[in-house]
């Protein structure tokens, strides 16, 4: 443990004057040890976009949205590893890094994030879906029920990062098993050649039909999304990525023991020593981020996409809400078995479900995070294992209430919370690029051609915020 946690809790200086402490970098672990934080990142975004929005699209405008799928998660990945780089080499999340200019900008973005996520969509959506495998039920108790549920598995993890790798993990080999039966016993070669001619050709053409609205919408739901990629500095600190190391988990006050939150901050000594183990962190982190995130982000959602083009495109009665999923259920099930069909939804159900458990840690963790360092760094019972235990039951309460307020639409519930992702990931892409230039070393700055992805990443998701919201504009007024 470093120094600054054996300081007593009235001298410590504020979050935003406190030098950071210099630590050498550890040593990186084999890169087999390091795969996790693509895979939660991944798990939890693998849901609403690939399982709903995208393959809706698909299923009113054809496959010539694909590119822009291509597009959106190449963004996403040059993104989130800015998002780790900060933290690899300070040990400090990105939220913190950027309240230290501000505590505004940490208010913002956990306000940005509660909005964002507090609207039970994927929860929902996954009841809805069960009781097309049962053949029933109430959803709105059924989504109470769940998020309940997930709260309290939440609650009695001894080391939540570590139960939330593995609920992830296992839904997306769940996910990728049904991928690859799809892939062999319904998609037929003309759907195969179609994706192919389209993700090329369709380049820069938004199909008939598909609005700007449903466009921003599917960017925030394609792989991860607002929010949800800032947490990525979190999981990276708990896996003990870099600097992370020195930072102790976050455990259950329950089942674990409550450890301090650490130094504010650390740094290493640019020495060639330590140079050269950041130069083998960063290739591995953007090895495990790529393979994880990325590959099988744009896999599944090719797929989802292809699967909804070969079963569902050209008719009549797909509707904007998960009935189409239950149609696509009933088609598979005509076309190859009953075993498929209850697969699917055994798969979309475990798959929004796991999203939504992940979507409560989300919040947990940057409220958690950002109070405990600003407003609480002096209160001793308020640890941030108690506080992140508090803002996922009052996620609970919140999302229990708006659904037994009689807001409890599936469709309406995901495009609020996938629109909002993506006008929070255009705000905090511009934050990073000042983040990861002006208070890290020279050395491991941001520059060049990340640089100019991370500017393009503002242009990127800047156009279509700019475009729905002149389209809305036009239509209401």
């Amino acid at each position: 443990m470093s120094s600054a946690s054996s300081t007593p809790s009235a001298q410590r200086p504020s979050p935003t004057a406190a030098p950071p402490d210099c630590l050498d970098l550890p040593d990186p672990p084999p890169l087999r040890t390091m795969v996790g934080p693509g895979v939660v990142a991944v798990g939890i975004g693998m849901a609403a976009g690939e399982i709903i929005l995208w393959p809706y699209l698909t299923s009113v405008g054809g496959l010539g949205l694909l590119w822009l799928a291509v597009v959106t998660l190449a963004i996403q990945t040059v993104i989130n590893l800015e998002i780790e780089r900060y933290t690899l080499a300070t040990g400090q999340t990105v939220v913190a890094g950027f309240s230290r200019w501000s505590k505004a900008w940490g208010i913002l973005i956990c306000l940005a994030g509660a909005f964002q996520y507090v609207w039970p969509g994927w929860a929902t959506s996954g009841s809805t879906v069960l009781t097309y495998l049962t053949g029933g039920g109430d959803v709105v108790w059924i989504t109470v029920g769940s998020l309940v549920g997930f709260g309290v598995v939440l609650t009695v993890s001894p080391v939540v990062y570590r139960t939330i790798e593995k609920v992830e993990l296992v839904k997306v080999i769940l996910t990728l098993f049904f991928l690859a039966v799809v892939a062999v016993a319904v998609i037929g070669w003309h759907t195969w050649t179609t994706a192919g001619e389209k993700t090329v050709t369709g380049a820069g053409r938004i199909p008939d039909g598909i609005t700007f609205t449903m466009i921003l919408s599917a960017l925030g739901a394609a792989g991860a999304g607002g929010v949800h990629n800032l947490v990525l500095s979190n999981w990276i600190r708990d896996k003990g990525y870099g600097m992370g190391a020195h930072v102790p988990k976050l455990v259950s006050p329950i089942t674990g023991q409550s450890e301090a939150s650490g130094a504010d901050r650390y740094a290493f000594p640019q020495d060639e020593a330590n140079l050269a183990r950041w130069r083998v962190w960063w290739r591995r982190a953007n090895t495990e981020h790529i393979l994880s995130f990325f590959v099988i982000c744009l896999v599944t959602i090719g797929l989802m996409s292809m699967l909804a083009y070969e079963t569902l495109f050209g008719r009549d009665d797909v509707e904007n809400s998960p009935e189409f999923l239950r149609l696509q259920g009933d088609l598979l099930g005509q076309q190859v078995g009953d075993w498929l069909k209850i697969l699917f939804f055994a798969v979309a159900t475990v798959s929004l479900w796991a999203a939504s458990i992940g979507l409560l840690d989300i919040i947990g963790r940057v409220v958690s995070d950002f109070a405990k360092r600003n407003y609480l760094r002096d209160a001793a019972f308020w640890t941030e294992g108690r506080l992140y235990f508090a803002v996922v039951w009052a996620e609970v309460a919140i999302g229990s209430a708006i659904l037994l307020s009689g807001v409890n639409q599936p469709i309406v519930l995901l495009t609020i919370s996938t629109c909002t992702a993506s006008i929070v990931t255009l705000v905090y892409t511009a934050l990073l690029i000042r983040l990861n230039r002006r208070d890290l070393p020279a050395a491991v700055r941001l520059r060049g051609p990340r640089l100019g992805m991370m500017l393009l990443a503002i242009g990127f998701y800047g156009f279509f915020a700019l475009a729905m919201l002149k389209s809305q504009l036009e239509e209401n007024f």
